[in-house]
């Protein structure tokens, strides 16, 4: 299979790379820094941003946040079926 990927520089406008699942965590930090965050149930989302701010959000059912994210914290989260958008 053809990957249209592989001589691709990884850009901060995308496409992302990969999706991965996130479970909220008031200390743990993701292995790298997302370019959005999507949220399959709406809800509140209490997050650290790229810069290291802390931030809360409410979001809708099938949303997108275009925003760097380094945590997803677990106090102050309803939103689920969180998911950090990355371009590892």
């Amino acid at each position: 299979m053809s990957n249209p990927f592989a001589d691709r520089t990884p850009s901060l406008s995308g496409p992302a790379t990969d999706i991965l699942a996130v479970t909220p965590d008031d200390l743990t930090d993701f292995a790298e820094v997302a370019i959005a965050l999507y949220v399959e149930t709406g809800g509140t989302l209490s997050f650290i941003s790229a810069r290291g701010n802390a931030r809360s959000v409410t979001v809708a059912d099938n949303q997108i946040l275009p925003v760097g994210a380094r945590r997803v914290n677990a106090t102050g989260t309803t939103a689920t079926g969180i998911h950090a958008m990355v371009i590892s």
